[in-house]
């Protein structure tokens, strides 16, 4: 009896160890992701590139994909996350079981993620997808430790409170937390399953819908006035305090800082400049549309090392197809943000401000189009004319 207690206690006391040890690997692994995030977001293009350079010869002695042992490993914490859950809330209480799933997910899964990440450089699978892969895994990281951290160190099982989170219980149950590791394994393989080319193709979706969300907004604001100018006799005129008439609608703008209207006389133009401003951003999400079609749908595989023999002698700054993804990408992405300061433009009634915008705009989009001119083979094509 005295032998079976003991032999309790050094499995509760082993797992108490391997708790702890667990807990301080995910902190480690997290620790370094700041860093990891610094190089990809902040680094110069020169300092990017001259750590890329040394992955990617690192890389030429390792063919491991990293987006497929991100998969391989965030199915396996999943796995093993659930086993974990199910084990600290069962009867009997079995220390030794647990500490066995841990030490499994300290000898694979945890540094497999961590390496993941690490070969996931910008050089060969873009900037976007580092980043992407960067942070999904953090989330990964950082919901695992908060589970490893709810298991029970006293060889007793969860209370219900405990496992439901109610009560007096501190954070999230177990079941939540279990159910939020779940959701994070979940978006590394789904990361995996769109892989490079999906995710520029759905940043440049998201992109395009901001532009579109921007155009209805003019359009609705531009249509507002005018259904204000056809409906005669609508809005009543008030007499201010110095005698100057004014319409009761310019009376609640003043009072409650509402938006303004273009002025039935325009005097600054501003209704011919929503006009062209109009078909210019149609313009625009026509060509993000085409760019994902007949560019990035045709994309070759990813990771793709270097850029055709044509593209390379047209262009020394620019060593791979995923470097220039990134460049396309930040490009696509600043349209949408000089589309807002244009409809604030309008919104201001500015007209020096919108024409600034407007140019600022279409000469993104241009840029765009420019350095997508021609296919990934170096040849022209149906987007080339267009």
């Amino acid at each position: 009896m005295a032998a079976t207690s003991d032999k309790a206690a050094q499995n509760i006391a082993l797992l108490d160890a391997t708790v702890e040890s667990t807990s301080d690997l995910i902190t480690q692994l997290l620790s370094s992701f700041p860093t990891l995030e610094s190089t990809n977001l902040n680094a110069t293009n020169s300092e990017t590139k001259e750590k890329d350079n040394q992955a990617v010869k690192d890389q030429e002695r390792n063919t491991v994909d990293a987006l497929q042992l991100s998969r391989d490993s965030a199915s396996l914490i999943r796995a093993h996350s659930t086993k974990l859950s199910l084990l600290i809330i069962s009867e009997p209480f079995t220390p030794s079981a647990i500490t066995t799933i841990l030490r499994e997910l300290v000898a694979g899964p945890l540094p497999g993620l961590a390496s993941a990440v690490q070969l996931c450089n910008a050089s060969k699978y873009t900037k976007a997808m580092s980043n992407e892969l960067h942070w999904r895994a953090k989330n990964v990281f950082t919901e695992l430790r908060t589970l490893v951290q709810a298991i029970p160190r006293d060889g007793k099982v969860l209370s219900t409170d405990q496992k439901n989170g109610t009560g007096d219980t501190t954070g999230k149950g177990s079941l939540s937390a279990t159910g939020v590791v779940w959701e994070a394994c979940d978006a590394l393989l789904g990361l995996h399953d769109l892989g490079v080319a999906g995710l520029i193709i759905k940043k440049t979706e998201e992109y395009r819908d901001l532009v579109k969300d921007a155009l209805e907004e003019l359009q609705e604001w531009g249509e507002e006035h005018s259904d204000e100018e056809d409906d005669e006799g609508s809005i009543a005129a008030v007499e201010s305090d110095d005698g100057v008439d004014m319409s009761a609608q310019n009376a609640l703008d003043d009072m409650f800082g509402s938006q303004r209207h273009i002025p039935t006389d325009d005097p600054d133009k501003i209704r011919p400049r929503l006009e062209s401003c109009n078909k210019r951003l149609r313009m625009i999400v026509l060509m993000y549309q085409a760019v994902t079609k007949r560019r990035l749908k045709t994309l070759p595989t990813l990771p793709h090392p270097q850029l055709p023999a044509e593209l390379v002698a047209k262009s020394n700054e620019d060593p791979g197809i995923a470097n220039c993804l990134d460049e396309i990408l930040g490009v696509l992405k600043k349209i949408p943000d000089v589309t807002d300061e244009l409809a604030s433009a309008f919104y201001d009634l500015d007209g020096e401000e919108i024409d600034k915008r407007m140019d600022q705009c279409f000469f993104t989009a241009f840029a765009a189009v420019e350095l997508l001119i021609k296919n990934w083979e170096g040849e022209q094509d149906e987007f080339t004319i267009w």
